[in-house]
């Protein structure tokens, strides 16, 4: 029976005798008042009150005290036992958890240096080579100089003997001479140049590249700004321990994950077919497929739809004024101004793909070759090969420039009909056409072929640059995008689909643009990680 608050507030526990009659034995209990009370009291706090003997009441409480006794012992004080012995399990588990996050946390900061190192070592090697090339030139530069030095010395003193002492015959192949000189001024050759601007506020870029952290605790979540993330735990103990004890207990709990997968942002079906994307700056697409451009919303609805009267082979966009160039199976290149397709100028050769550079040149894969022009069609530079060397590029199907670099990276198929080997590969040059290196397809081991991929051939179905010089490369066969360093170092799979990938585009917050499926529909925006 529950005792009054007013009665602990007065009577001590165990007292006997009345605190209202001094002297008083407390023999009866007020049914009313739920106290004890004695003779007295019957007269006076209490008077009219129904009240019974203390013994009556005790009696019927004994049975209830000793249900709580074996009650206690059996069940209360097993489980409260059992808690107390978990708390050891949940110190060792809390000291391991913390132990493994720091080993992983420290991995991936040495990973992160030893790749920085490599991709220095790599830069140094590149100026290092660079500044050997440059030297030699200069020195044969010089050498030339001075052997054309010493003939026009030569020639000096031959001139100068035939007027002093020269028949007029001598006089006059003198004379011939100089108007016709079998000697020219050689050529300052044009050096090799490099260019470095180191990143001035890099933390967020090493934030994104450690990974991210999220640790929760009393109900309160912290995030370190940036760094990858993720924390779970055996919550479902935790719930069970919260129920069986009767409090609410927030415990801190934290697992780590190194690096972000990639994330899918959007996933949709296309409302038209295609085979070449190219993301504006504000959130919009062009496509193209067939005679046909659209302009596509995030969502992938229509804003825009434009009508050629022939194919279109490719489409990119002027990095300065953000407009659409296309080149189509007349040979022209074509940019979209007002709605129309305004020719600009025509190639020679079938052209394959387009890419606009950052300096507003133009240029065109065609067979065999990749050529930049000026915006009016003036050539400046190309890589056509003579008959008797193996063309650098064989069959262009998409170029991109690198916005860090600007070197030019061209996924071309290699037929045998066009000179090559028949094997899908990414060539890369820098911005005078000179090649750097080719990249095949090759993935470690580690990555294993899947039921969907198949282990098939390299087929490069598109290559962009992201915001930070790596390379994005679809691979139409294998269903997936790869994802490869600037220096032609394969980084890892960004994604694997259970179709075909038809292209790729980027956009300037470096979410990824692809188009899978059999029907060159299904576009996903994937959003991952650059490191």
């Amino acid at each position: 029976m529950a005792t009054p608050m007013s009665q602990i507030s007065l009577r001590i526990k165990g007292q006997t005798t009345c605190i209202h009659h001094k002297g008083r034995q407390l023999d009866l209990c007020c049914e009313k008042c739920q106290e004890l009370v004695c003779l007295k009291c019957l007269s006076s706090n209490h008077k009219t009150h129904t009240v019974c003997e203390l013994s009556e009441v005790t009696h019927q409480e004994k049975p209830d005290i000793k249900n709580f006794i074996d009650r206690t012992e059996k069940n209360d004080l097993v489980q409260i036992g059992k808690y107390i012995t978990s708390t050891d399990t949940l110190l060792k588990d809390n000291t391991s958890t913390f132990e493994k996050l720091s080993q992983k946390l420290k991995i991936q900061t040495e990973r992160l240096k030893q790749e920085l190192d490599i991709l220095t070592e790599q830069t140094l090697s590149l100026y290092h080579k660079m500044e050997e090339d440059n030297t030699n030139l200069i020195m044969k530069y010089k050498q030339d100089l001075e052997v054309y030095e010493k003939q026009l010395k030569q020639q000096i003193q031959e001139c100068k003997a035939a007027l002093q002492r020269g028949s007029h015959i001598h006089i006059y192949d003198a004379f011939c001479e100089i108007q016709s000189p079998t000697h020219s001024l050689p050529v300052k050759p044009v050096l090799g140049t490099a260019n470095f601007t180191p990143n001035e506020n890099p933390q967020d870029h090493l934030k994104k590249a450690l990974g991210k952290v999220i640790t929760s605790s009393q109900g309160q979540t912290l995030t370190d700004q940036g760094r990858s993330v993720t924390t779970s735990d055996d919550l479902e103990q935790s719930s069970t321990q919260q129920q069986q004890s009767g409090t609410k207990v927030k415990k801190a709990v934290t697992t780590y994950k190194l690096l972000p997968q990639t994330k899918i942002v959007e996933e949709r079906k296309s409302p038209c077919y295609i085979d070449s994307i190219c993301p504006t700056t504000d959130g919009q697409v062009w496509t193209k497929y067939n005679k046909t451009l659209t302009l596509l919303d995030r969502k992938g609805n229509v804003i825009q739809e434009v009508k050629h009267n022939v194919y279109i082979d490719d489409i990119s966009l002027l990095p300065t004024t953000h407009t659409l160039w296309v080149c189509d199976d007349r040979n022209n290149i074509r940019e979209l101004v007002s709605g129309r397709l305004t020719h600009r100028f025509s190639t020679k050769e079938l052209p394959r793909c387009i890419c606009i550079t950052a300096s507003n040149h133009v240029i065109v894969g065609m067979t065999k070759h990749i050529s930049k022009f000026t915006t009016d069609g003036k050539m400046v530079c190309t890589t056509m090969a003579k008959r008797t060397r193996k063309p650098l590029v064989c069959t262009p199907y998409r170029i991109s420039e690198c916005p860090v670099t600007h070197n030019v990276a061209v996924a071309d198929f290699s037929y045998e009909s066009d000179g090559g080997d028949g094997k899908g590969r990414v060539v890369v040059m820098d911005t005078d056409f000179k090649e750097l290196f080719v990249y095949r397809g090759d993935i470690p081991s580690t990555y294993k072929p899947t039921p969907q991929t198949g282990g098939k051939p390299f087929n490069p179905s598109g290559v962009v640059y992201d915001s930070v010089g790596n390379q994005i490369i679809g691979d139409r066969h294998n269903n997936r995008v790869l994802l490869i360093s600037g220096g032609g170092e394969f980084l890892r799979v960004i994604h694997t689909d259970t179709d075909c990938t038809w292209a790729v585009g980027i956009d300037r917050e470096d979410v990824l643009w692809a188009v899978f499926g059999t029907m060159n529909r299904e576009v996903k925006l994937l959003q991952y990680s650059s490191v």
